[in-house]
């Protein structure tokens, strides 16, 4: 991972992407989200969905395995080019969580990352804070997820 020097304001990322299958859906949503448009398929098509339809839970979940996967792959990659290693700290929190179209069966969506801020904290020193807007695109482009995320970064040298 980077520390929070090397990244810059309009950087942006690709995570990967995630097929959301009905098998997965159901899944899901037997353990934690257990509505009938996540459920059932006639029950989906009936809905405003339109079809059986991923929990949005589902999706932001899936984005976070894919943010965690990438960074471990990242860290790998410095490892084997002998970098110094940023360890990041936790996430303060996110807001403006959206779940802009339903996510049905047999789609697939990509998720990119776009860092929008960053700053020093004021309470931890060594330091900073990074805002970033990660957005979930369908494969027909439509966008059908999006959060801004708070992350603390440690700064070279200082944390």
């Amino acid at each position: 991972m980077r520390f929070f020097e090397d990244i810059q304001i309009g950087q942006r990322r690709e995570i990967g992407s995630y097929t959301f299958t009905t098998e997965a859906i159901k899944a899901f949503a037997a353990k934690f989200d257990p509505q009938r448009f996540h459920l059932d398929e006639e029950e989906g098509r009936k809905s405003l969905f339109g079809g059986l339809a991923a929990s949005g839970w589902h999706v932001g979940s899936a984005c976070m395995s894919l943010l965690v996967a990438d960074g471990q792959r990242q860290t790998r990659e410095a490892l084997a080019r002998g970098d110094e290693l940023a360890v990041w700290g936790p996430s303060p929190g996110f807001r403006d969580l959206r779940w802009i179209r339903p996510v049905l069966a047999g789609d697939t969506v990509s998720f990119a990352s776009e860092v929008l801020d960053k700053r020093t904290s004021g309470s931890r020193p060594g330091w900073g804070i990074l805002q970033a807007r990660t957005v979930g695109t369908n494969q027909r482009g439509e966008e059908v997820y999006s959060i801004l995320a708070t992350a603390f970064v440690p700064m070279r040298g200082g944390a």
